[in-house]
């Protein structure tokens, strides 16, 4: 492989990586009104891993300072249950791969987020677990 192709393939992973970073925080500023100050996106084999950090509204931020971190936590994981499919959205038209797979995590001190999202192909999961979650979602939003 030539220096320049290696260059380009840097290049080409460095823009899948700032689309998603970027995606995801146009997401939720979208959403909650504010956005994450800082994100880092890492993209090896069939996963995705998005770490976002800052971006509390005022009034999470009112319950945080109330002791009722537990609250902003649940409120936070329906939400981003909810917006599922935007999430996978912005990961799939990035890398061109589906997502199979979306785990979504909080902390609040350092606060951070995670977005984990597993792609395929992987080898992780067999092609016919991956048609009945297909068929399991489609049949539940049908519902």
């Amino acid at each position: 492989m030539t220096r320049a192709s290696v260059q380009q393939r840097r290049n080409e992973h460095g823009a899948v990586l700032s689309a998603i970073s970027n995606g995801m925080v146009a997401l939720l500023k979208d959403y909650y009104g504010v956005g994450p100050t800082q994100a880092k996106t890492y993209y090896h084999d069939d996963l995705v891993v998005c770490v976002l950090r800052g971006g509390f509204t005022r009034v999470e931020q009112t319950l945080l300072d109330g002791d009722r971190g537990r609250a902003v936590i649940e409120q936070r994981m329906a939400f981003q249950e909810v917006m599922r499919q935007r999430f996978e959205a912005v990961v799939q038209q990035a890398t061109q791969r589906p997502v199979i797979g979306f785990m979504s995590g909080n902390q609040q001190n350092p606060d951070m987020i995670c977005e984990v999202f597993v792609l395929a192909p992987t080898d992780l999961v067999e092609e016919s677990e991956i048609r009945a979650a297909a068929e399991a979602r489609t049949e539940a939003a049908n519902s």
